[in-house]
Formats: structure tokens, C-alpha cells, sequence
């Protein structure tokens, strides 16, 4: 794959930022190395069969100034991100960064250690809590905290404890009020299509180099071993809850619908830290992540951000968050924060104010300027959510994807679309001239969305394949943002090579077993392929044994209802018996032979019912039609 050199304009672009932006403030380095105690020497975790599962080695590049190629903001917070190790945060507070996109960090109690977060995989949080027990001691586990429902704060923990030891007590689970099925919820209805598109936002499959991925701001990438779950034990419902575990308290702070759906804040008393979970970052975050996700609420996140300076800013030394490094005495805390919290309802109240004037998302989003204060915060750079993307969330979150002009009402669909532009324009070769003298002129972006048409009229137009993909690697060069750059450069890849599908599990076995029967229940309806079953009339009993439980599911005009209800043979098409909820994943799948079911009454009705579902596809096409 040959790959072009940066552009004088992007060039020129970057040495624009060095004028502008204050590199000469290095406390984030300074706060990134204290309380350093050890590296993980050789940072490389591989899996049981010897795969590897994380390499942050592969970033020893990222060392000296900004080469053209990345935008100098974001090679100084890649350079952060990359820093690795076992750091205290104070005596009895310690984290490992550099892991996993993730912290995992270390609270000590009297007699074992509650671990927050136990990052993505088994085998990095097995490593991370290896480095921290053999500098601070065999400490057995106690608690373990999650801070919230994404995958990166709870997938490892089958690294640090066991089903076992939970289920015997010996060690708490702790998380905020609706955890699992939001958890579940997210990873499982839209999982295939976020994970597919996740593997662009993250560049889980390009190259590590200073021409490749970089990072993605919030971290370096996700770790791609074992990923579990287990069910948490004490449910945090309240804010001022508090609870001792093994000798500490903790007093938690509610924070829902903010960077997840179920998200809460903690303090330590003794230790005067206060945790922010991911709702206070070094970066701006995402309002609507570009891999996929329900738009988050901004105003409520930064609400949430002043009642945390409110109850906890004059009790803190520290405050340490799920990712990055922590901040320290309490007039920095309160700076962090309350630029933190004007940051997100800057965003939230200007998009607002716009959108009445009659402004449209992508017009106020092409013109949104924060104010110079938040410019010159390191902190507040959209490495990972980025000012323009958010506005528009903000827009979608308040007015949904139509703008209010009716020409846009009913437009046709991108295969359609393209080849009535390219005919308007003189035919494909045409614009392939117009998309070069774009390139040629730094012109980008319309390059892009000239090329964008002609991959939807001949996807095999080798010429525009190749101007498309150099054109996506300049748009990288210049993204100060990560997950834009991970995305150019993610198509560029394709156009070049091929689709290279998607890395990771789209669904961990732990986290399907935590299904409710209802949610494997709108796991099938959503996999109905509507069309194909318009004809099919079906009423079906499922019962499970383990439970006494049954469900009636019909099937009617393509749509598969579902309702607990007790078992009636007489108006039932087939009675459908099940050992348990993991037998109906199975039989999903298309196993109806093992053991654990039972069918009686008609028996074409599973099979007609099963013939209607559709497969998901971890593949499909991104850049192409």
C-alpha cells in the first residue's frame, strides 16, 4: 500500500498550530509522570494461544516533535496517552495506564485492594494487576467498582477476580443502578454494525506509525483478548449513598445519561480523591460517538460536573478519572472541572441558541468557535470527540436528522444519488479531473465529496479509487482529531487493500448469559427479516424449565411480538420447552439438535420462524456501496 507524503497545505495548517496553541505549557507532562513507579517491561500482553491482544511498544515512535504527517496537538496527546506504567496517585491510591485505552486503578484497604475498572480483556488486567501486586505487594481483591456501562470499564475482570469468589463473597461488585442492561443493551441490539464501524474509530487495523494510527485520543486503542462480565452485587441507586468496604469509604454521586447511560462518581474520604469515572477526561469527549450510540445529554453532563465541584472540590487533593492522568490541589480540581463543565454546556446552550435563529447542525457546526479560554485549555481539544461532531449530535438530539428545508426532505440514497451527480457533471472521468484539481489546490473535503459520488456510480474506477484514498489520508494528516484521522485513514486502507472486516468479538458469551429473556426476545425481533416474513402467521409458546416462565411469541406482518403468558396448546402454532435462557441463544444460531429442547405441536413453526431471521454482517461495506 503506497502511501503519499503530507501536502504544503497541511504542512503549512500545522505550523499554524505551533504559532497558535500553547505548547509551551508542559504540566500535563509533569502530572502524567508523577508518582511513576514502574513500566511493564515488555509492554506486550498475549492471550492463552500466544496472540497478541495489546502492543503498546508499538508506539515507541511517538517521541520528539510532531513529523508532518500528524497534527502537532495531537502528537503531543498521543504522547501522553502512551506513557505506561504503575503510578501512585497518592499513598494508598495507584493506577496502570497505558494498558488498555482504559486505567485501571487500586484503592488499599485493610486488608486486600478494591480495583475500579478492570479495563477491556482478561489478559491485560491479569497484567496490569500483576505490576501493581509486585511493587505494592499479594493483596487479595476485595471489591471491584465499575464506573459505568461501556466495555472498557468492566471486560477485564475475570482478570483480577472470579464468578467464584464473588458468588462466595468474598468479593463485592459495585456499579450504578441499571449497569447490566444498559451494558448488554448497547453492546448487543446495534453491536455488529458499532463494532464494524468501531474498528475505523479506533484503527484497530492500520498501522502504528507516524503515516498510521497514532491513537485515539482517549487512549492508544483497545485490547482485543477475553472479554466478560460478571453481574454486580450492590447496586449504587442515590447520590450521597455511601458504603465501607474493607475499611474505606466511599461516598457516590448518580450521573446518569451523561457519557453513558448508567454512570456514577465516587470520593474517598481518607484519601481526599475523587473519581469522575469519564466524565471528566483530558480531551472533550463524544456527544455521539462516530462508531454508533444514543446521543448523549451535554446539559446534563455538565450539571452533573457542578454538583461535583459543589460537594466534593473543597474535600479534594486529587481527582483521577477512568482515563489519563489525575489533576492535583484543589484550585487546579476546581479550574479542571469548571472548564470541564462550561466546555460541555457551551456547546449545549450556543447549539440551542443557533438552531432557534433557524440554523441548521451543519451550519452551526461549520462555523462554531469555542471561547479562548477553553482554545487554550489542553484539556478541552477534541481528540476524541471533536467540537464539530458534537454540534451536530446536539442538533440531532433536539430536531433529529431532518433539517426543516423540504428539498432535503426525500432525498435519493447514495446509489442513486451518484450517478445522476456524475452525469450532471460529464461522466465519471469528468469528475475524477474536478476531484484532482481539488486535491491539487488542498480543497479536501470537496475532493471527498466529489469522489464520495463516483465510488456510488463504479466502485471499480481504479483512478478515483486511488485519489479517493490519497485524498482520506490527507484529511488524516490534518485531523487534530483521532477518531477522524482513524477513519480516514481506516477508508483509505480499504480503497487500497480491501475491507478488513472486524477486529474483536462483536459479543462476549458472558455478557450474551446476562440477556433477559425479553432482551434475547427483541434480540430475534430485530433480526426478523420483515419482507421475507410478511406471510408467516405464527404463535409459538417458549417456555423455560428452569424458571416456569413461558412467553407467547407471535408473528404476524413481519413484526415478532412477545408477552409472558401462560402455555395454551389449544392456540398455540408450537410449544417451544427450553433448559434456559442460553438454550434460545443456541437455538437462535440454528442448533436444534443438542440436548435442552423440546418441541411439540406443529413442526415447520421454529423452523419457518427461524428461516426468517436475518444474520448480521461484521463486514459490510463502509466507503463502497
Amino acid at each position: 500500500m503506497e502511501q503519499k507524503q503530507p501536502a504544503a497545505v497541511i504542512e503549512a495548517a500545522h505550523r499554524a498550530q505551533l504559532r497558535k496553541l500553547p505548547f509551551a505549557d508542559t504540566r500535563d507532562f509533569e502530572d502524567a509522570d508523577r508518582g511513576f513507579i514502574a513500566a511493564l517491561e515488555p509492554c506486550v500482553v498475549r492471550s492463552a494461544d500466544g496472540r497478541v491482544v495489546w502492543d503498546n511498544d508499538a508506539y515507541g515512535f511517538l517521541s520528539g516533535e510532531a513529523p508532518a504527517s500528524v497534527h502537532p496537538s495531537l502528537w503531543r496527546q498521543s504522547q501522553l496517552c502512551a506513557k505506561q506504567g504503575l503510578y501512585e496517585v497518592v499513598p494508598g491510591i495507584y493506577q496502570v495506564r497505558g494498558l488498555d485505552i482504559s486505567n485501571i486503578s487500586f484503592i488499599e484497604g485493610d486488608t486486600g485492594v478494591i480495583v475500579i475498572d478492570p479495563l477491556i480483556s482478561t489478559e491485560v488486567a491479569s497484567a496490569a494487576f500483576g505490576l501493581y501486586r509486585e511493587h505494592r505487594g499479594d493483596r487479595p481483591v476485595v471489591a471491584v467498582i465499575y464506573t459505568h456501562s461501556h466495555g472498557d470499564h468492566f471486560g477485564g475482570v475475570l482478570g483480577v477476580t472470579s464468578q467464584a469468589d464473588v458468588d462466595a463473597g468474598k468479593v463485592a461488585v459495585l456499579a450504578p443502578e441499571g449497569f447490566v442492561e444498559h451494558a448488554v443493551q448497547e453492546n448487543v441490539y446495534a453491536g455488529t454494525a458499532m463494532t464494524r464501524r468501531a474498528t475505523y474509530m479506533y484503527g484497530t487495523q492500520l498501522d502504528r506509525g507516524p503515516a498510521g494510527q497514532v491513537g485515539c485520543g482517549l487512549g492508544q486503542t483497545t485490547s482485543t483478548g477475553e472479554v466478560a462480565l460478571i453481574v454486580p452485587t450492590i447496586d449504587i441507586r442515590r447520590t450521597g449513598e455511601t458504603h465501607t468496604i474493607d475499611g474505606v469509604d466511599i461516598e457516590f454521586q448518580m450521573a446518569p445519561g451523561t457519557e453513558a447511560p448508567a454512570e456514577m462518581h465516587f470520593y474517598f474520604p481518607q484519601f481526599r480523591a475523587l473519581c469522575m469515572a469519564e466524565n471528566a477526561t483530558h480531551n472533550l469527549h463524544n456527544l455521539l460517538t462516530l462508531r454508533g450510540a444514543l446521543v448523549r445529554d451535554p446539559h446534563g453532563w455538565a450539571g452533573y460536573l457542578t454538583e461535583a465541584i459543589d460537594t466534593f472540590a473543597d474535600r479534594a487533593d486529587v481527582v483521577f478519572a477512568s482515563h489519563h492522568w489525575p489533576t492535583w490541589g484543589r484550585e487546579r480540581i476546581v479550574e479542571f472541572l469548571s472548564l470541564q463543565r462550561d466546555l460541555y454546556a457551551y456547546l449545549h446552550d450556543q447549539t440551542l441558541r443557533q438552531l432557534n435563529q433557524g440554523y441548521t447542525g451543519v451550519e452551526i457546526a461549520e462555523g462554531f468557535q469555542l471561547p479562548p479560554a477553553l482554545e487554550q485549555a489542553w484539556h478541552a481539544h477534541g481528540y476524541y470527540g471533536s467540537v464539530n461532531h458534537n454540534v451536530k449530535a446536539i442538533y440531532q438530539r433536539y430536531m433529529g436528522w431532518f433539517d426543516g428545508n423540504p428539498g432535503r426532505l426525500w432525498p435519493h440514497p447514495p446509489e442513486a444519488l451518484g450517478p445522476r451527480y456524475v452525469a450532471a457533471m460529464g461522466g465519471v472521468d469528468r469528475v475524477v479531473e474536478l476531484a484532482g484539481k481539488a486535491f491539487e489546490e488542498g480543497d479536501y473535503r470537496w475532493a471527498a465529496t466529489l469522489l464520495d459520488h463516483v465510488m456510488f456510480t463504479d466502485a471499480d474506477h481504479g483512478p478515483a479509487r486511488e485519489l479517493y484514498a490519497d485524498t482520506f489520508e490527507q484529511l488524516a494528516y490534518g485531523a487534530e482529531n483521532a477518531t477522524w484521522r482513524n477513519f480516514f485513514l481506516s477508508g483509505a486502507t480499504e480503497l487500497r487493500v480491501g475491507k478488513f472486516g472486524t477486529a474483536g468479538q462483536v459479543t462476549a458469551p458472558t455478557m450474551l448469559a446476562q440477556l433477559s429473556p425479553e432482551q434475547m426476545f427483541d434480540v430475534l425481533a430485530i433480526s426478523i427479516n420483515g419482507p421475507r416474513a410478511w406471510d408467516l402467521d405464527l404463535a409459538i409458546d417458549v417456555t423455560f424449565l428452569d424458571t416456569a416462565v413461558n412467553y407467547r411469541l407471535t408473528v404476524r406482518n413481519g413484526v415478532l411480538v412477545y408477552r409472558k403468558a401462560d402455555p395454551d396448546e389449544a392456540s398455540a402454532n408450537a410449544t417451544v420447552k427450553l433448559a434456559n435462557k442460553l438454550r434460545l441463544l443456541a437455538v437462535a444460531a440454528g442448533d436444534t439438535d443438542s440436548p435442552g429442547l423440546e418441541v411439540t405441536g406443529d413442526a415447520d413453526a421454529l423452523p419457518s420462524l427461524l428461516a426468517a431471521l436475518d444474520r448480521p454482517d461484521p463486514n459490510f461495506d463502509i466507503v463502497t456501496p
